[in-house]
């Protein structure tokens, strides 16, 4: 039976393979709408829900809506005075750039950040304190060619801008004590950031702003802040009252658009998907089944004539059927699988979270229903439509037309 399935099926005018196409697609958008859920709902489960996350709610100084109130020292001080409020970390914006003249020292130009609860980059050396303190700093893995995991545990010289006018200022040197790298594929607050200590962010972007750090947090203030609360049943009661007071405030969990609910979405999306697949394969083999033989009424009946039985013509039929089945599920899922790999930024971008490439691959479940459907239905498609069409002997329906 292989035999001469293997050699039909090569013949693109006497087999089910014009159909590998249709099927190759359609296991493709399925197994990639498998892989992007898996590796989406990994990051959230990961990062938000068992990370603290749902205890986390986001003020900004930017409008984003009805509410909108700037961060400063007032500010911040009555948001922590609201019941049920454990923490509240800003976030202050700013820079630091190469301290030496050493020519042996790297070349930079890092964005810094506050380092606050929703931050969890992944360290790929070194171990972040909790507290980060005023001297401390967390450097991306690399960036703009520079490695600098060599420096973690060692002081790092960097420069600041302190404004001396308007449009001028003056570079002023410290050092930090780099306590871990981060994989800079991790991009919550852009490429190129270097983590620092609330208190270290304020006197840095406060320099750049030409005053005292006192004077900056009380009147230009921070960026957006992190509330973290008691309890999550206190969540939705905190973040209403945050914006009753004019803050914008948002659970972290509202930052990804209460993906759980889409993720569950999208994971009956691929169930039903399988099943549309499967109901395409069948339909298409019973049709293939039937009008390949049509087609090959003289082709069968030489094979009648060499000892091949109708039961031995449906199993090569059937043979076909597997081949283009098992071809278009193995083709299509490498390929979806492979695609959705390739998403893994803009998932990672749209999340704000590390997506681990190993989180990316489907349950083994559904990803061997994705990768077989195809060739289950094809396979059933096959049977039905040659037991049908096979009811007659195709020798003695030849003879009858010459």
């Amino acid at each position: 039976m292989w035999r001469w399935a293997w050699l039909t099926w090569r013949r693109s005018d006497s087999s089910v393979r014009s159909t590998l196409g249709l099927l190759v697609i359609l296991t493709i958008l399925v197994s990639g709408l498998a892989s992007v859920t898996a590796g989406a709902r990994s990051a959230v489960e990961r990062d938000v829900l068992h990370s603290g996350g749902l205890t986390q709610i986001e003020l900004s100084s930017i409008e984003t809506g009805r509410s909108v109130r700037s961060l400063d020292t007032a500010s911040l001080d009555q948001a922590r005075g609201i019941e049920h409020v454990a923490e509240v970390v800003p976030d202050y914006v700013s820079s630091i750039y190469t301290g030496t003249r050493d020519p042996a020292a790297p070349t930079f130009d890092l964005t810094t950040h506050s380092w606050r609860p929703s931050t969890r980059p992944s360290i790929t050396r070194g171990e972040v304190p909790q507290p980060l303190q005023p001297g401390q700093i967390v450097l991306p893995a690399r960036s703009a060619g520079v490695d600098f995991t060599r420096y973690v545990g060692k002081e790092f010289p960097a420069a600041y801008t302190r404004a001396t006018g308007e449009r001028s200022g003056t570079p002023e040197h410290t050092t930090f004590t780099v306590v871990a790298t981060y994989d800079p594929e991790w991009q919550l607050d852009g490429p190129d950031t270097a983590y620092v200590s609330p208190e270290a962010a304020a006197t840095l972007a406060a320099a750049k702003a030409g005053m005292p750090p006192e004077r900056y947090r009380s009147t230009t203030g921070a960026t957006s802040a992190v509330v973290s609360v008691t309890e999550q049943q206190y969540v939705s009661t905190v973040a209403q009252e945050l914006q009753q007071l004019d803050f914008s405030a948002a659970p972290v969990t509202d930052r990804v658009r209460n993906l759980p609910g889409v993720l569950g979405a999208a994971d009956l999306g691929y169930r039903v998907g399988i099943l549309v697949v499967l109901a395409i394969a069948v339909l298409t083999g019973l049709s293939n089944a039937r009008s390949s033989i049509r087609s090959r009424l003289s082709e069968l009946a030489v094979l009648r004539i060499l000892g091949n039985s109708v039961s031995g013509l449906r199993r090569i039929l059937l043979g076909e059927a597997l081949l283009t089945g098992l071809l278009a599920g193995v083709l299509g899922s490498a390929v979806g699988i492979g695609g959705a790999l390739l998403l893994r930024g803009p998932v990672e971008g749209l999340l704000g979270l590390e997506v681990p490439v190993t989180s990316m691959l489907p349950n083994p479940l559904w990803g061997t229903a994705a990768a077989l459907t195809p060739l289950l239905g094809l396979a059933i498609g096959a049977l039905v439509g040659g037991r049908v069409a096979l009811r007659r002997d195709p020798y003695l329906l030849t003879r009858r037309q010459t």
